[in-house]
């Protein structure tokens, strides 16, 4: 049996409607057919799962039908065959001695990748079984009482950390803590986030008026035509504005505007692609107005779909973040440094549109902001992929090579707004607002000292020692253990009150 990975146009009614999902195509008994329970777990969950989410689904599953074309003898029963596939996803199919018999030659999986793999999998047997009554891959078992105490703590701190955690019953938690996967799975290494550079804030306004400098306009005395002011435009989004690099590609032309209580400065509204509030004034077919994004490009401009729902080049990801406005679903970007950063990029915009109307690009084409200047794209939205390769060339002709070690790739940017706010005493609330995390614990990974920090405290705690300086004294352990008792008294009493 082979199978190759397609895409599929399904269509479920008779309004003419179509969408798109990935699929497996079977070959069977000389037949070609898609793998239709996937198809049916797609259809049912779109809209409220991502394309990513049945991008990863279809590579575990097309790996499962490797697995099982090539050991389809070795096993009676298929809780044995994924319990032998689990492994082999964690570790490979290579022998010690780098020889293969079966063919697959996977390589090892790194833990959290095999384990999130995995646990699709596991989900889509689940449903099987529920709809079908198919035999479950990792069926549930009675969990020991070490597993329902993690399940206990795992219930606690997910509560602890959700906005809606004050409805989370007991009762519910208490029979999910009693069940457990048959098959178990490794645990995934704990530790930091890892080394997180921000870009450094001397080099950015050289980045912007050297790095994104036309080859070959340096002399050139049109200052429209001298810069590429498109990247120029997102670049400060992502350093002054704090978003993230797939953001800016969601704008439309009428996001951006002068401010009219800041006259002077940018006012600038990332909406949600599918839930943000469509523009004023126009109405459809029925005499009303569309009621989102998504309604009013689906009626003024056929073709084009929520940059998140496309696919291909169109495609620009959506992080789901706090909104500034949850009803007509739009965040503003908070400029820091205040001022200078909204008056700065309003020039910038302005000579960007001035630059997009020389390229006589249709504005009634689509609305999206950024689009491309070179056939055969363009006019299109400007891709992800084309800024990415635009914005390497111009670190590279200020001399940075672009990589994460080094603090020169674009979500940098981010955590340089974050840190400029550190820095600035501004209260984690603040940031937090800022950058639209949902979470304070979103921003942790800005708070971990890097490996520079960490590296010099240690070079200045030995000159210390060198010199003859005492350290702090630790603190005394009899006082910190009156202190334990003491909570434990009060937590022991709160408990016998609440009872």
């Amino acid at each position: 049996m082979n199978h190759v990975r397609v895409t599929a146009q399904v269509i479920t009614d008779n309004t003419g409607t179509t969408f798109s999902i990935p699929a497996l195509l079977l070959e069977q008994d000389g037949r070609c057919t898609a793998l239709t329970p996937l198809v049916e777990y797609f259809i049912a969950y779109f809209g409220s799962r991502s394309p990513a989410w049945m991008n990863k689904l279809c590579q575990i599953v097309s790996m499962l039908l490797d697995y099982m074309e090539v050991n389809h003898s070795c096993f009676d029963k298929p809780a044995q065959m994924f319990a032998s596939f689990t492994q082999r996803v964690f570790v490979g199919t290579i022998g010690d001695d780098g020889r293969d018999p079966s063919g697959l030659f996977w390589l090892p999986k790194r833990t959290a990748t095999a384990k999130q793999l995995l646990l699709e999998l596991s989900g889509f047997s689940d449903w099987m079984h529920d709809q079908n009554g198919a035999a479950q891959l990792n069926p549930w078992r009675e969990a020991t009482g070490y597993e329902q105490r993690l399940n206990w703590a795992a219930f606690i701190n997910k509560s602890q950390r959700s906005f809606l955690g004050h409805l989370d019953t007991t009762a519910v938690a208490t029979e999910a803590a009693k069940q457990a996967r048959k098959t178990l799975q490794r645990r995934t290494p704990s530790g930091d986030y890892g080394e997180i550079k921000a870009f450094p804030d001397e080099r950015f306004m050289e980045l912007l008026f050297v790095g994104f400098m036309k080859p070959g306009k340096e002399d050139c005395p049109d200052i429209v035509e001298r810069y590429d002011w498109r990247g120029i435009c997102i670049t400060i989004l992502m350093h002054w504005g704090g978003l993230r690099n797939c953001e800016p590609f969601h704008l439309w032309v009428g996001d951006v505007r002068d401010d009219p209580l800041r006259p002077g400065e940018a006012l600038v509204r990332i909406y949600h692609p599918v839930d943000g509030a469509a523009p004023e004034g126009f109405r459809g077919p029925n005499g009303r107005s569309p009621s989102n994004r998504e309604a009013y490009l689906r009626v003024r401009y056929p073709g084009y779909r929520p940059r998140n729902k496309e696919k291909g080049n169109r495609l620009a990801g959506w992080k789901d973040p706090r909104m500034t406005d949850s009803k007509r679903g739009y965040m503003q970007v908070f400029w820091l440094p205040a001022g200078i950063a909204g008056r700065l990029f309003l020039q910038a915009w302005k000579l960007y549109m001035y630059q997009r109307l020389r390229a006589k690009i249709d504005a009634e084409r689509h609305p999206f902001l950024f689009v491309s200047y070179r056939a055969p794209q363009r006019g299109e939205p400007y891709t992800i992929d084309a800024f990415q390769d635009a914005y390497d060339r111009a670190m590279r002709r200020i001399g940075l090579n672009p990589a994460k070690l080094n603090g020169t790739t674009p979500h940098s940017h981010r955590h340089a707004w974050v840190q400029r706010g550190k820095r600035g005493k501004l209260d984690p609330l603040v940031i937090q607002r800022g950058v639209h995390h949902k979470s304070l614990e979103s921003q942790a990974v800005y708070d971990e000292p890097s490996i520079q920090m960490v590296t010099a405290a240690l070079e200045q705690a030995t000159a210390a020692l060198a010199t003859g300086e005492s350290l702090p004294a630790p603190p005394d352990l009899q006082s910190l253990a009156c202190v334990d008792r003491d909570r434990d008294k009060r937590n022991v009493t709160k408990k016998v009150n609440l009872r």
